[in-house]
């Protein structure tokens, strides 16, 4: 993974959302199931999930809420997460905000796929990326996007580092989650087209954990 790293000539954190919301108004959420918090929250319904995220929000005086990598979830109980095992680990992180904040590339990049993925619990609008270092490739996902975001694009198109990608979709859009981006790192993105899982099971953690490294290695927040 050391070619993810030294991608990153940037020192210091990398924003992903608004560039004029300063990184002293990101903090941290945690929606694993080991914060009590959430105990008495039906945090899988969009609203009490949003109640919640404004709350933390205020509480630390932000305008972005981040985290959720590798984190066990119970936002996850709908039966589409139920094939097999069940599927509640998060595999990126999540960038909690108001519909309609835009989303910039951390990195420059070419569009390697997109799709509106309707299905309920999916990410509703998704682009993937990909960033070619020497003979190597790797892909990043930015899931739950508005309808904007897939207009005038098409495989190949370049982005700059730091240009506007998209912006966030409304709950309807992003098919029953509250406003947020799901960024994610994927090494081999196999014959996936414009999705890919962002959630395991605990049976196939070692194996994603490997092929979707944390976000935070280019973030750096």
């Amino acid at each position: 993974m050391q070619h993810l790293v030294n991608l990153n000539t940037i020192n210091g954190p990398v924003p992903i959302l608004d560039n004029t919301i300063p990184i002293n108004d990101y903090c941290k959420i945690d929606l694993s199931v080991t914060n009590k918090d959430l105990d008495a929250i039906e945090i899988a319904d969009p609203i009490a999930c949003q109640e919640y995220v404004s709350t933390v929000l205020k509480d630390n005086n932000a305008q972005v809420a981040y985290g959720g990598y590798l984190e066990k979830r119970n936002l996850y109980a709908s039966d589409r997460f139920l094939i097999g095992n069940q599927r509640d680990i998060h595999l990126g992180m999540d960038f909690w905000s108001e519909a309609g904040t835009v989303v910039h590339t951390p990195l420059a990049g070419r569009v390697h796929s997109f799709r509106n993925n309707m299905d309920m619990g999916n990410y509703g609008p998704t682009i993937i990326l990909e960033h070619q270092v020497g003979a190597d490739s790797y892909y990043t996902l930015y899931g739950h996007l508005d309808l904007e975001s897939l207009k005038e694009l098409y495989i190949g198109r370049e982005f700059k580092k730091g240009a506007i990608l998209g912006a966030l979709g409304t709950t309807d859009i992003n098919v029953n989650y509250a406003p947020h981006l799901h960024f994610q790192i994927i090494r081999d993105i196999e014959n996936y087209n414009g999705d890919y899982p962002g959630v395991c099971s605990k049976n196939d953690l070692d194996v994603f954990r490997k092929n979707c490294p944390d976000p935070n290695l280019l973030l750096k927040l």
